[in-house]
């Protein structure tokens, strides 16, 4: 489970500060050191990784893939580390700390970003919708496979995890869930993909990939 270190500091102290070792973001000034993810997670991320790439690479587009890079809020001191981060490479000219620090600010810098759901599933469902929302990011997968569930690791998490809070988002029965949000006219408009649903993306629209396939990556 994320440690919250109990200083308030601004993404600036954060991003000054922070140590080199071990993987941290900051939520509304609070230092947050994230958990090491456990295997499923890494491999749903793993196996999307290489399918955003196969499709930069064939479509020629100017996007990268950071490993460590952060995405800073416009509306509080807050910074994340997504799980898969598209970057337009020419728009990165116009962010000011990314030479410095690799954190990027602006909607035009990020075409897509992608989250896996784990212990943290209220900041990647409540904040995380806002403010990348807010900063302009035109898309946003959360990826929620509800059969992490019954993963042993998992025991000492709460019954919200991918439970009663996660209903409110993908409904009962729970059930394996990609939601997509589409930026339309500055507000966030979600689509939910399950089983063998195509997925419908703006960032990649001619990737052939269903839910099921992502899912199926983590068992």
């Amino acid at each position: 489970m994320a440690q919250s270190l109990t200083k308030l500091i601004t993404v600036q102290e954060f991003l000054d500060t922070k140590p080199e070792k071990g993987r941290y973001e900051l939520h509304h000034g609070a230092i947050v050191e994230m958990a090491q993810p456990i295997g499923e997670h890494e491999e749903v991320t793993g196996f999307l990784t290489i399918e955003a790439s196969a499709e930069i690479k064939r479509l020629q587009l100017p996007y990268s893939i950071p490993k460590t890079a952060l995405v800073q809020s416009v509306s509080s001191e807050s910074a994340y580390s997504p799980d898969l981060l598209i970057l337009n490479k020419p728009a990165l000219k116009s962010e000011e700390l990314w030479t410095k620090y690799s954190t990027v600010q602006l909607g035009a810098s990020i075409p897509l970003i992608i989250e896996v759901v784990s212990t943290n599933w209220r900041d990647d469902y409540y904040n995380k919708v806002r403010e990348y929302e807010e900063i302009g990011i035109p898309e946003y997968w959360i990826v929620e496979d509800t059969a992490l569930d019954g993963f042993p690791g998992l025991k000492q998490v709460s019954v919200d995890y991918l439970g009663l809070g996660g209903n409110k988002f993908i409904g009962k029965p729970k059930q394996p869930t990609l939601s997509i949000y589409n930026l339309i006219d500055d507000e966030y408009q979600v689509s939910l993909f399950r089983g063998n649903d195509r997925i419908i993306s703006k960032a990649f629209p001619e990737l052939n990939l269903t839910a099921q396939q992502i899912f199926d990556a983590g068992n």
